[in-house]
C-alpha cells in the first residue's frame, strides 16, 4: 500500500467539500418537488387542557395538525387562533401585560378579540378557529366560535 501524498489528501478535502456544497443546494430541491405528506388542520376537536387549568388571561398553545394553536382565556371568554403568524409563519406568543398576540420575528402585533392585525408587517389577521368547553374540558376546532 503506497503512502498518501499531502497534495493527493488536498483533492480527497477538495472533493469532499465539492460533494457537501452539492448536497446542500440539491436536497430542498428535491424536497420542493417530493415534499412530506402534512396533516392539515384536524377533522376533530383537539383537547387543549381541563377548564381549570387555564386561568383567565392565560394563554396555551396545543398541536393542532400541521400548526399549533393558540387558546387564550380572555375576560370575553375563550378565543383560539391558529399559532402562526401571517408574515412569515413566525409562531405567535400571547403577552399577558399587553393582552394581544405577539410575532417575536417581526414584531407583528395582533388584537386577542378578533385577532385582527394591530400593527405591524402581517397581511392578514390570524386564522380563527372554535373555543368549546366539554364536560369542564377545552377544546380547539375548527370553524369560529
Amino acid at each position: 500500500m503506497s503512502d498518501i501524498t499531502r497534495r493527493d489528501f488536498l483533492k480527497l478535502l477538495q472533493g469532499a467539500g465539492a460533494l457537501i456544497g452539492v448536497s446542500a443546494v440539491a436536497t430542498p430541491v428535491v424536497a420542493y418537488f417530493y415534499p412530506p405528506k402534512l396533516i392539515e388542520m384536524p377533522t376533530e376537536p383537539v383537547l387543549v387542557c381541563p377548564e381549570s387549568e387555564l386561568q383567565v388571561g392565560e394563554a396555551k398553545i396545543v398541536e393542532f395538525g400541521r400548526y399549533p394553536a393558540i387558546v387564550i382565556n380572555t375576560e370575553n371568554g375563550l378565543k383560539a387562533y391558529s399559532a402562526v403568524c401571517t408574515h412569515f409563519a413566525c409562531l405567535v406568543k400571547w403577552n399577558p401585560e399587553t393582552k394581544r398576540l405577539e410575532c417575536p420575528c417581526h414584531d407583528g402585533y395582533f388584537n386577542a378579540a378578533d385577532g385582527s392585525v394591530i400593527s405591524g408587517p402581517p397581511p392578514k389577521p390570524l386564522l380563527a378557529l372554535a373555543a368549546e368547553v366539554v364536560d369542564g374540558q377545552i377544546y380547539v376546532k375548527v370553524g369560529e366560535a
